[in-house]
């Protein structure tokens, strides 16, 4: 009988498989070593596109705080402006009002029946002294500041009778204080 020794051809395959699982073995931590380096290069990448958005944005936002700045700025000198136009608006509104007030007093007067000896105005309170025929009369002039639209509070302090010399006419002092109502603000007009 022949004898065939298959001896040397199974340790021959034995030693392409270690072969193969070396190279497959290789292989792999080659590939894992190029997915690795590929990964670290994308975040690498990421990182730096980040970093110069970061950077951008940094430069936008100084850009805007100095914006920001000029606005506040801006914003404080308008405030101050308006101020002083409001100001302005109340002086003019008020620079009328004493003699507005006059003019009314004069055409609430009961003519030929009355007069003033002194009118004395601390600030909204108006005290008018004056000189009437009768008790009526001070009614009549009471009833009328009552009834006018740039006075309130009417009150009387004191009524008097007093004797003018030289002549048996009996008249009436009177002293009357009342308030006056805060004019009503009004719309700017266009000035042309």
């Amino acid at each position: 009988m022949i004898r065939i020794n298959l001896l040397p051809y199974r340790a021959a395959r034995k030693k392409e498989n270690v072969r193969i699982q070396v190279n497959i073995f290789l292989g792999t931590i080659v590939l894992l070593a190029l997915l690795i380096f590929w990964y670290n290069s994308h975040l690498s990448g990421r990182i730096n596109t980040l970093k110069t958005d970061i950077k951008d944005t940094k430069a936008q936002v100084a850009k805007y705080q100095a914006i920001n700045k000029e606005i506040a700025e801006i914003k404080k000198k308008l405030e101050v402006v308006n101020r002083k136009i409001e100001v302005i608006e109340s002086l003019e509104r008020d620079r009328k009002a004493p003699v507005q007030n006059l003019d009314n007093l004069y055409s609430l007067l009961v003519e030929k029946r009355m007069w003033y000896t002194g009118i004395e105005e601390k600030g909204n309170r108006i005290h008018i002294g004056g000189v009437a025929i009768d008790n009526q009369t001070v009614a009549d002039f009471m009833t009328r500041l009552e009834k006018s639209e740039r006075f309130n509070q009417v009150q009387l302090s004191s009524i008097k009778q007093t004797k003018k010399e030289g002549s048996n006419l009996a008249l009436k002092q009177f002293d009357v204080s009342f308030g006056r109502k805060s004019p009503t603000p009004t719309a700017p007009q266009d000035k042309k």
